[in-house]
């Protein structure tokens, strides 16, 4: 079944650059140039993968990205010209897999839609093939078919990103990954990536999993090296 990806930006001349390069690789196309009509088509047309740039009329793309992220978890790459930290942190917080700043090279974006796509290609095949598999360790429960953590018997909401990532250092309790690491095996991103994508991912899922988030007793952090599961 061919794979559907939703290019979100007011610049028409990004957007027809965008589609041409997507549309070699096999990918049907859809555009939206404001950000009401993003989360419209969102909900209408469910891609595969989301290209959400952050500048948009009507509502911008922190803003879609929220939205969206209330209704699904299709993974949301956001485009940004912006330097400023703040901002690609806010987009991760906000549910963004990742984000690329502008000018980007059409490799680089490609190689992330990629990646993206095998990701969730995967999580199918999970549920497919393991429909039983679990993983019990300490007050967690880890349903690798329904892609849900329970803590103390109560489920705990995450994205896939997050899921992937607590369950691939739980599985390995006591194991130090470096960032880089973790981008290759979690995001599947063997060069490109931003290692604070790493950082912020973990900071959101010490939110949600840590009795305190401020003295993390879970997904501890080894100075210098990376981060692990405490087990």
């Amino acid at each position: 079944m061919e794979k559907k990806v939703l290019v979100v930006d007011d610049e028409r001349p990004i957007v027809d650059i965008l589609k041409i390069n997507l549309q070699k690789e096999g990918y049907v196309v859809f555009e939206a140039y404001d950000g009401e009509d993003a989360v419209s088509k969102a909900m209408t047309v469910s891609p595969d993968l989301i290209l959400l740039d952050v500048m948009l009329p009507k509502l911008d793309g922190f803003s879609v990205c929220k939205k969206i992220r209330e209704k699904s978890s299709v993974p949301i790459l956001m485009l940004t010209a912006r330097e400023e930290e703040l901002d690609k942190v806010l987009g991760l917080e906000l549910g963004a897999d990742d984000y690329i700043t502008k000018p980007f090279s059409i490799r680089e974006l490609m190689a992330r839609v990629k990646a993206n796509m095998r990701r969730t290609e995967a999580v199918v095949e999970e549920k497919v093939e393991k429909p039983q598999e679990e993983l019990v360790i300490g007050d967690f429960r880890l349903d690798f078919n329904r892609y849900e953590l329970y803590k103390n018997g109560k489920l705990i909401d995450l994205t896939i990103r997050e899921f992937d990532l607590i369950k691939f250092l739980a599985s390995q309790p006591n194991k130090v990954f470096s960032r880089q690491s973790l981008l290759e095996s979690v995001w599947d991103y063997e060069y490109y990536g931003d290692v604070r994508t790493v950082d912020v991912t973990v900071r959101r899922l010490r939110e949600k999993v840590e009795n305190d988030p401020s003295e993390p007793a879970v997904i501890m952090t080894k100075r210098g090296v990376g981060y692990y599961f405490q087990g």
